[in-house]
């Protein structure tokens, strides 16, 4: 079935013929209007228009006669997984399904999934790859697609977008958007950083997962193929102030003593630090052996021994379920040091001795017969916060056993 040209073609066609530059790509063409909008400007010099529908590529190659536009049959970017691998394009439109499914109707040109954004969800995650460093996305989708949906979508894989037209037509909303490429996301790829995508959040601060491209050297380490790195930006709704510049402050100081994810390079808005590939402490203990556990913990206690010799009060210590990742090597890496800051008497080890003696851990080292005497580590701990020596924090290890 061919998607025939409507209010949202001809709104999407105006912007077309005003913005396409270059090398134009044309996501699922239907009718090839928007082929032809591009193909008629005098900036653009070539456009490869793609549909999933066989009958759709057919009719247009028989019906549309223009030496500038070429027409091929793929799901996306399907095509570029064999074919122009490494192609990058100027200009890339999209005028996706974006209605939610109808049970009753299955058609390929209206139904954008279940919740109506969920192939404009797989378009944005991919777009990036396939977009030239100055290159620009035009997009169109309805209200019915939920617009913070889409605009989440596009802050998730480090785009920004101008929103170039609103206009309302019977029961919805349509919304022109031109997304390009935001300067983090460009100055991750001048590092050779591809394949970038969004991970997880905090509270402060978003993780994307990345790759180094091929050979290259960062921050003094050589990296050879798909080495893994994790970026970390903040989060915009955060009204938390200069945490990755501080974070970055504490990484670079502690990881000349083996603490912390190693930090590869840095600017004002983000950081990157090779990606642990590991569990969570608290998955780790319920996993693993007697031996293993005890190792582990002795290991956590000696970093944050260390945390409170240079007084650095990482915070978070009392509940860290996130803060601490056991790596392949079975060793405990300390993460997130956004709110670090120096103290007279950091209270790291003594936080980590309130941790174990919760009643969830504790039982959970019960199980594996590990003792903690909670009178006991109580009275070690009391010592230690008097006078922070090495003595006084051998007496807490002592009583892990």
């Amino acid at each position: 079935m061919i998607y025939k040209p409507r209010e949202d073609s001809k709104l999407l066609e105006h912007y077309v013929r005003q913005y396409a530059k270059g090398s134009v790509l044309d996501i699922g063409t239907g009718s090839g209007i928007q082929a032809i909008a591009a193909s008629k400007n005098k900036k653009v010099n070539s456009v490869l228009a793609l549909d999933i529908q066989k009958d759709t590529i057919e009719h247009c190659k028989k019906n549309i006669v223009n030496k500038k536009i070429k027409f091929i049959i793929s799901d996306l970017f399907e095509i570029f997984n064999n074919k122009l691998k490494n192609k990058k394009w100027d200009t890339i439109i999209f005028n996706p399904p974006y209605l939610p499914e109808d049970i009753k109707v299955k058609d390929l040109t209206l139904d954008g999934g279940k919740k109506g954004y969920e192939v404009l969800e797989r378009f944005l995650n991919e777009v990036n790859n396939y977009l030239k460093k100055d290159g620009i996305v035009l997009i169109i989708f309805s209200s019915l697609t939920k617009k913070d949906k889409i605009d989440e979508f596009i802050e998730k894989n480090l785009l920004e977008f101008e929103l170039l037209k609103k206009k309302h037509i019977f029961f919805e909303d349509l919304y022109v958007y031109l997304i390009k490429k935001s300067q983090i996301l460009k100055k991750l790829e001048n590092k050779k950083i591809e394949n970038i995508r969004y991970f997880t959040k905090g509270k402060r601060g978003f993780i994307f997962i990345g790759y180094n491209a091929g050979k290259s050297k960062i921050s003094g380490t050589n990296f050879v193929g798909n080495k893994k790195i994790a970026i970390k930006i903040k989060n915009p709704k955060s009204k938390a102030i200069s945490r990755v510049e501080n974070e970055i402050k504490y990484l670079k100081l502690l990881n000349k003593k083996s603490i912390g994810p190693k930090l590869l390079f840095y600017d004002k808005d983000f950081l990157a630090y090779e990606f642990i590939e590991g569990i969570f402490f608290l998955d780790y203990i319920k996993n693993n052996n007697r031996k293993s556990i005890i190792k582990i913990i002795k290991d956590i206690f000696s970093q944050l021994f260390i945390l409170d010799k240079l007084n650095i009060n990482k915070e978070e210590m009392s509940h860290p379920d996130k803060h601490i990742l056991i790596d392949k090597n079975n060793f405990p890496i300390l993460i997130d040091f956004e709110r670090a800051h120096y103290a007279v008497k950091p209270g790291n080890v003594t936080q980590f001795c309130d941790y174990l003696m919760s009643k969830t851990i504790n039982s959970l080292l019960e199980n594996n017969k590990i003792e903690i005497n909670n009178k006991k580590i109580i009275e070690k701990a009391k010592q230690y916060k008097k006078k922070q020596g090495k003595e006084n924090f051998n007496k807490i290890i002592r009583e892990i056993k």
